[in-house]
């Protein structure tokens, strides 16, 4: 599935991201629909996961350390695009255009 590949890139970049700011990531705060979409793929992440129903189809990535201290120590990212792009070309195969 194109979507899993697309969202561990995302994360892999998120994560890149906080270690090029001298950060340690080490959580990974997801919303049911972002686990619903990525649960395989979350199993060799190496973060402590946590599920917040609140976080809809969100994940924020962060350095426990600083979270809630320093605005750029988390990332958060959405599946929510990939899935409305996915959609959209089903619907054009369906349409046979």
């Amino acid at each position: 599935m194109q979507e899993i590949a697309e969202i561990r890139d995302i994360l892999d970049r998120a994560i890149s991201e906080l270690r090029g700011e001298e950060l340690e990531p080490d959580i990974l705060l997801v919303g049911p629909g972002f686990l619903e979409y990525s649960a395989g793929m979350l199993r060799d992440c190496r973060l402590k996961i946590y599920k917040i129903e609140e976080l809809g189809y969100d994940a924020v990535v962060a350095d426990s350390k600083y979270l809630g201290q320093m605005k750029r120590a988390s990332r958060r990212i959405s599946v929510e695009p990939l899935l409305k792009e996915s959609e959209m070309w089903e619907e054009l195969k369906r349409l046979d255009v």
